[in-house]
């Protein structure tokens, strides 16, 4: 008998960890972002029923909280991809829906099914050790969608890939959701995994919810120091709302500029990196802020970790926005 699909509703606590809420409507993409410790994994985890939560946890009007882990129709993507060592990559996708009571063989041909969709069809007996980084995840993302699950959970699962992969894997994953009518909630430290895949971006922060959107709202108002860095803004908490403006517009000197309508700190370089065709500094300033120089002006400015210098802003080159926009 099948049920109506109204999608996830979440009002949960992790004790000591998180707690937030999300809607997820069927067929959406929620990208979980936030600092190391904010909560994203303790909140997956809860979801999926490895963690003790309480609350609220609704998939498709039933209440997950009260199911355990094998129970809930959940597909779990972990970070470390977990795979079964001693199982092939057929067997390992085999496991999801074998776990769920489905015959082997169905189970074998759902899994070379999905191994197909990833490209892995001709890798089905080869093990773990045996497949590469970026091989091993979708192998982990085959197993997870195999279940048929109503909840598709991603805990990072680009970490530990180098860049290519990781870019192939994010445009395959992308084809894969578009088809995928459950929630789907994804934890990423990469701004880009939420740009390119999510429709809807949550910000945590020390286990709350901070800031909540679409992935272009979120990254045009950042509203913490961390979307802030990952989008490539500087943001200032003001008594009246938020303050940011692009490291491009920030100029560097050694002394303290003069003239009126600018915004002025002080401090210390703390790195300086390549970043495209400029050098990007983090200053320590209070806040910490970013700034591009050319590598001309780097150079002649001395601008190694440990050099005061000043930054200023014009006027004109900040944008404002307050607390009572979403998320805030």
């Amino acid at each position: 008998m099948s049920r109506d699909r109204t999608g996830l509703d979440v009002d949960l606590e992790v004790p000591g960890r998180v707690r937030a809420a999300l809607v997820g409507h069927p067929g959406q993409v929620i990208a979980l972002i936030g600092p190391n410790g904010a909560g994203k994994s303790s909140l997956v985890h809860a979801l999926a029923g490895l963690v003790v939560a309480e609350g609220r946890a609704h998939l498709d009007g039933v209440d997950l909280l009260p199911r355990s882990a094998r129970e809930r129709e959940v597909g779990l993507v972990f970070q470390d991809r977990a795979l079964f060592p001693h199982l092939s990559a057929r067997d390992n996708v085999a496991f999801g829906p074998r776990s769920r009571g489905v015959a082997r063989r169905e189970a074998r041909h759902r899994a070379d099914g999905w191994l197909e969709r990833m490209g892995l069809g001709d890798l089905a007996d080869r093990r773990p050790g045996q497949l590469s980084g970026g091989q091993a995840q979708r192998v982990a993302i085959a197993r997870a969608l195999a279940t048929e699950p109503r909840l598709l959970l991603l805990d990072e699962p680009m970490a530990g890939l180098d860049v290519t992969v990781a870019m192939a894997l994010r445009i395959e994953l992308a084809r894969h959701l578009r088809d995928y009518d459950g929630v789907t909630v994804l934890v990423t430290h990469d701004a880009l995994d939420a740009l390119a895949l999510a429709d809807r971006v949550v910000v945590l922060d020390e286990g709350r919810v901070a800031q909540q959107g679409t992935p272009e709202d979120v990254a045009a108002h950042p509203r913490t120091p961390h979307v802030a860095r990952l989008v490539g803004l500087n943001v200032l908490r003001d008594a009246d709302g938020f303050t940011s403006f692009r490291p491009r517009d920030v100029t560097v000197s050694l002394r303290r500029p003069e003239g009126s309508a600018r915004l002025t700190w002080s401090g210390p370089v703390s790195s300086a990196q390549q970043h495209g065709d400029a050098v990007r500094l983090l200053v320590g300033t209070e806040p910490a802020l970013l700034a591009d120089v050319t590598p001309q002006a780097a150079n002649e400015l001395g601008l190694a970790p440990g050099r005061e210098v000043w930054l200023s802003v014009k006027a004109t080159a900040v944008s404002r926005y307050g607390h009572d926009e979403e998320g805030g």
